[in-house]
């Protein structure tokens, strides 16, 4: 599937994912109104085998398929904490 991904205009780290040939038709607007401007920040290619940096990528495309969208939230306090690896 390839998702379109949008930045929020209103919360720093805010994501969402779409399926690329839906766009947000599926993304409710209570959403929509809270995200802000949805500003299209990357394509990508999800097919299960691609690690996603924040997100597990089976859960995106679940979601996705399910609900017609992922949202990324900003990270918590305890994941900033959190020392990779």
């Amino acid at each position: 599937m390839f998702c379109q991904v949008y930045r929020s205009s209103r919360r720093q780290d805010m994501y969402l994912y779409v399926d690329k040939a839906e766009g947000l038709e599926r993304v409710p607007g209570v959403l929509l109104q809270q995200f802000g401007e949805p500003e299209a920040v990357m394509l990508v290619h999800l097919d299960g085998k691609r690690r996603l940096a924040r997100a597990d990528a089976d859960t995106v495309l679940q979601e996705i398929r399910e609900q017609g969208f992922y949202l990324q939230m900003p990270p918590g306090p305890a994941d900033l904490q959190r020392k990779p690896g």
